[in-house]
């Protein structure tokens, strides 16, 4: 995991709280962060050059084989991927999908603030693409700003209120960045009410029941 990517702080918990929370980090892969990622995901980890069979795989599995990588050598490989794709845009400065790859290149290379950054420059110029805005709300969190995660996912659901990605994250991010159970409920079941057969279904009835097994624990 690089140093981007640190997960809040639950000191306010009790003790029997964060032991809770500990076990359903175990339980169910949630112990960095775990969010889905765009719905475009495969195809644009095609475009960086890194296997696309990763894509549907936990943030907390994937730690496994990223562990390994220093800072430095995630950066350099980040950097070596977005080379053709940074070249591209300096003739095409403004071209939006163009940006979101540089974006997405750096996001699967876990450098966050890079990635913010492209995914900006790819909403300026097309403030209404969800999959995208959706992905920079993601990265706010997984350099340790839920606040503002939260708010970019909150207005990505204002272009597509239903967009099950979004909810997913929204939930995670309110679960786990502010310790708001009761808003990761409201976006979960949101979630399942607009999309029963959400792919990811089985994920979601964890957390919920997790959740509200929590809320059930005294402090």
């Amino acid at each position: 995991m690089s140093a981007n990517n640190k997960i809040p702080s639950s000191r306010h918990w009790s003790s029997t709280q964060a032991y809770a929370f500990a076990v359903v980090c175990l339980v169910v892969g949630v112990a960095s962060g775990w969010v889905i990622r765009s719905p475009h995901a495969a195809s644009r980890q095609a475009a960086a050059g890194i296997n696309a069979t990763t894509a549907s795989v936990p943030a907390a599995s994937q730690s496994q084989s990223t562990s390994q990588s220093t800072p430095g050598q995630l950066t350099g490989t980040a950097d070596t991927q977005a080379a053709p794709l940074l070249e591209q845009l300096k003739s095409d400065p403004k071209n939006p999908d163009l940006l979101a790859k540089i974006g997405n290149t750096y996001y699967d290379a876990q450098q966050f603030l890079a990635a913010i950054e492209y995914y900006q420059r790819s909403l300026q110029v097309r403030p209404a693409e969800v999959s995208v805005r959706t992905d920079l709300g993601t990265a706010y969190w997984y350099t340790g700003d839920p606040d503002t995660g939260i708010q970019q996912l909150n207005q990505a659901l204002t272009y597509d209120p239903n967009n099950a990605n979004a909810l997913f994250n929204l939930g995670v991010v309110k679960w786990q960045g502010k310790q708001d159970g009761k808003g990761a409920l409201a976006a979960w079941h949101k979630l399942l009410e607009a999309d029963p057969n959400y792919e990811n279904k089985d994920k979601v009835l964890a957390f919920i029941a997790e959740v509200q097994k929590q809320s059930s624990v005294k402090p």
